[in-house]
C-alpha cells in the first residue's frame, strides 16, 4: 500500500467511524498530503508503508524545518501555531497506521510541538482607556454600581491591577484621600507587591464606598447585587456592555487597562524595571512584551505618515 492509499483510508475513517465534520477532514486530508509531498522530495520517490515506518526523526524534522522555511521562494514559511496544528493531523494519521495496518514509528514521539508565541498584549489608546475609567456609568442605571464600577475600572487603569487582585481587596485595603499613597496588592504565586494610587482613582473609590452596603473592614470592597464579593465575570460583562455602547474595539477586556497602563508608562518614559515592578512579573522578559506593543505601534504610524509608506 502507498502513503497516499493510506491517506485515503485514514479520511475514510475519519468520514465513517469517527464522524468527523466535512472541514475536519479537509484540513486533515491538506495537512497530512502536503507532509507526504515534502516525504516524496525528501525521500526521491513516492514513500510506501515501509518507508512511513523507517521514517528517522531527523527526516521529520526536516518537514517542520521546511514548513517554516520552504524551498520554494514563492511560499511563504508558516508559523509555530501552524506547524502545531500541522504536526496534530500527522500524528493522528500515524495513530490510525499503528492501530488499523499495524505500522507504527515511534520516532515520532521524539518531536517537540512547535510553541506558539504568545500574541501581543493588546492595550486600547489613552482616551479609550479614560474613557472607560471615567464614563463606564453609561453601562447601567444603578447610582451604586455606577460608583462601584467607576471605582473597580479607575483602580485597574490607574494602578496596573490584575480584576483578581482588584477583587481581592477588602474594605479595610481600599485606596482613600489621606491616607498612604500606596496600595499592597497580593498577586499571582502569593507574591506582594506595592503600586501607587492615583488622586482620581482615591476619590473615585471614596465615592464608592459612601453607597457600600457594608463598611465592616473585613467585608469585600467590590460588592455584587446581593453584597458578595464581586465576581469577576460580572466585571468582564459591565466591560462587554460598555465597549459595545461607547463604539470601544472587541479587545477591551478588564485586562486590557491593565495592559494600557504598562503601554501608556512605557510611552511616556518610564524605566522597564520600574513597569516590571508596578506589574508584579516575576521575570523582565514578561515585561519586555511591551517594548513590542511600543514598537509596532511606533512601525504603525510611520506606515501612516511617510510618504513612501
Amino acid at each position: 500500500m502507498t502513503a497516499e492509499e493510506a491517506r485515503a483510508a485514514f479520511l475514510a475513517w475519519l468520514a465513517n467511524e469517527r464522524r468527523s465534520s466535512p472541514l475536519t477532514i479537509a484540513a486533515y486530508g491538506r495537512d497530512v498530503q502536503a507532509f507526504l509531498l515534502f516525504l516524496s522530495r525528501h525521500l526521491g520517490g513516492e514513500p510506501d508503508l515501509a518507508a512511513l515506518a523507517g521514517l528517522r526523526v531527523a527526516d521529520l524534522r526536516s518537514w517542520l524545518a521546511d514548513e517554516a522555511s520552504p524551498r520554494d521562494p514563492h511560499r511563504a514559511g508558516v508559523g509555530n501555531a501552524t506547524r502545531a496544528r500541522h504536526l496534530s493531523a500527522v500524528r493522528s494519521f500515524f495513530k490510525f497506521l499503528a492501530r488499523r495496518l499495524g505500522v507504527s514509528n515511534p520516532q515520532l514521539a521524539l518531536l517537540t510541538t512547535p510553541k506558539a508565541a504568545k500574541p501581543l498584549p493588546r492595550a486600547l489608546s489613552p482616551a479609550q482607556a479614560r474613557d472607560v475609567a471615567e464614563n463606564i456609568t453609561g453601562a447601567t442605571d444603578n447610582p451604586t454600581l455606577h460608583a462601584r464600577d467607576v471605582a473597580l475600572f479607575s483602580l485597574l487603569y490607574g494602578s496596573g491591577l490584575r480584576i483578581s487582585e482588584a477583587l481581592a481587596l477588602n474594605v479595610a485595603e481600599a485606596p482613600l484621600p489621606g491616607r498612604e499613597d500606596m496600595l499592597r496588592v497580593l498577586g499571582k504565586g502569593g507574591k506582594t507587591r506595592i503600586v501607587p494610587v492615583l488622586p482620581a482613582v482615591r476619590e473615585a473609590v471614596a465615592a464608592w464606598l459612601a453607597e457600600h452596603p457594608d463598611r465592616r473592614p473585613r467585608a469585600p470592597l467590590f460588592v455584587g447585587a446581593r453584597g458578595e464579593r464581586l465576581n469577576a465575570g460580572v466585571a468582564q460583562r459591565t466591560m462587554r456592555d460598555y465597549r459595545r455602547l461607547a463604539g470601544l474595539p472587541e479587545h477591551a477586556t478588564p485586562h486590557a487597562l491593565r495592559h494600557s497602563f504598562a503601554t501608556h508608562l512605557l510611552v511616556g518614559g518610564a524605566d522597564l524595571r520600574a513597569i516590571q515592578d508596578l506589574l508584579g512579573h516575576a521575570s523582565l522578559s514578561t515585561t519586555q512584551r511591551y517594548t513590542h506593543v511600543d514598537t509596532a505601534g511606533l512601525m504603525e504610524v510611520w506606515r501612516r505618515s511617510h510618504p513612501r509608506g
